[in-house]
């Protein structure tokens, strides 16, 4: 779901990029020494995964991670996010310059969405909750990008087969295999390693973020 230069206005871009700093600020705040590890792992895997891509107009399909990124690294989701996304254009100029904050943005906030809905779902199986937290995250994407792309030009909702709408179907897959893929790797790894969710409690509440 990386958007290409040139396809946002110059506005959008601007407040993107403002709000991509701010969504950053909160992730980083209060981020301790023995959270490094965990990030940079994820940030890893953010990065490889997403370079699995096929364009789609102004955009493109690969896996997001953003679910399984909130329910893992919580508030720190979006400084994975950033440090995959900074890779990824210096590396393989996947991505755009000038769209660089909106795609922090497509990414970071669903994956917040999903951590900060864990006290929602505490009754729900550790599977149900990596699947709601993959599928809604991807879709949660999709409609952040529906409302860029609308607000940089109304021309992409036009016709039977817009952008839009040629998107939306394209991804709607990718969201339920993501959140399939997202419960299992959740359940596996809570009962392997419990230790990686250290401060996010997915059984109740969110906990041990006195962090602010």
């Amino acid at each position: 779901m990386h958007i290409a230069d040139g396809v946002i206005s110059i506005s959008v871009a601007v407040a993107t990029t403002a709000g991509a700093l701010g969504v950053l600020a909160y992730s980083l705040k209060g981020t301790k020494e023995e959270e490094i590890p965990k990030i940079s792992l994820l940030s890893g895997a953010f990065f490889v995964a997403s370079l699995i891509n096929i364009p789609i107009g102004p955009t493109s399909v690969h896996p997001l991670l953003g679910g399984f990124l909130g329910l893992v690294l919580g508030r720190r989701a979006p400084f994975a996010i950033f440090i995959g996304l900074i890779l990824q254009a210096v590396l393989f100029q996947h991505g755009g310059i000038s769209t660089f904050g909106a795609n922090t943005l497509l990414m970071s906030i669903p994956a917040l969405l999903v951590y900060w809905s864990l006290p929602l779902m505490k009754k729900i199986p550790l599977f149900l909750k990596g699947f709601i937290g993959g599928f809604f995250a991807v879709m949660a994407g999709v409609l952040l990008l529906t409302l860029l792309l609308l607000f940089s030009d109304q021309r992409y909702a036009d016709g039977s087969f817009s952008v839009i709408r040629i998107v939306f179907l394209a991804y709607l897959p990718l969201a339920l295999l993501e959140g399939v893929l997202t419960g299992f790797a959740v359940k596996h790894l809570y009962a392997m390693k419990p230790g990686l969710f250290k401060n996010i409690n997915l059984n109740k509440e969110v906990v041990n973020n006195k962090d602010g």
